[in-house]
């Protein structure tokens, strides 16, 4: 098997559990861990879509450093590539990446945001994140549709969302192996 082949199945395996486990935790109310599975989900897309940037020998290399569990460095060795320049590339493709990547941040890491039973993550938000995260689920999902919604108003989209990744997720994917055509991207 193919480093390629391991690194798609290890993604694919990571984006089959995360279906699993918001279905769990949602059953659960466990809204946060939902919020944060969301994100390792985008994380998965985001490092695809940066593959995708690179010429193939690049791309081989990041994608063994992967398998073999290894940081991703930049080609002159001189530091790891961060997140922020994948989500960066990332959102230039789809406008929603940011928004969603930098709200499942604060879920990942301790933050206000895990108060969520008592004061609302939404509104905690600075009011440019506030105003994308509901224009974008509002474009993709037809929703909330509440004035101002509250991040109880987001919990029944966030399957929705974990779908809206997952689907680009394989699309990615699908470029990645040359099973699509590599025009999927304008890069």
């Amino acid at each position: 098997m193919s480093q390629m082949e391991v690194f798609v199945r290890q993604i694919k395996s990571r984006s089959a559990e995360h279906q699993r486990a918001v279905k769990a935790l949602s059953s659960a109310q466990a809204h946060g861990q939902v919020v944060a599975i969301l994100r390792q989900e985008l994380d998965s897309m985001v490092r695809v879509i940066y593959l995708l940037s690179l010429p193939i020998d690049r791309r081989l290399a990041l994608v063994s450093a992967s398998v073999e569990g290894e940081r991703w460095r930049r080609e002159n060795s001189r530091g790891t590539i961060t997140d922020k320049e994948m989500v960066d590339l990332a959102q230039k493709l789809n406008g929603w990446t940011q928004s969603v990547y930098k709200f499942g941040c604060a879920f990942i890491h301790l933050s206000a945001l895990h108060d969520y039973e008592n004061r609302d993550p939404i509104g905690l938000l600075p009011a440019n994140e506030r105003d994308d995260l509901i224009e974008h689920c509002r474009q993709y999902h037809k929703g909330p549709t509440q004035e101002a919604p509250t991040f109880r108003d987001f919990v029944p989209y966030l399957p929705a969302v974990l779908k809206k990744i997952s689907d680009n997720l394989n699309c990615y994917l699908e470029t990645l192996t040359g099973n699509e055509p590599p025009n999927l991207l304008h890069l």
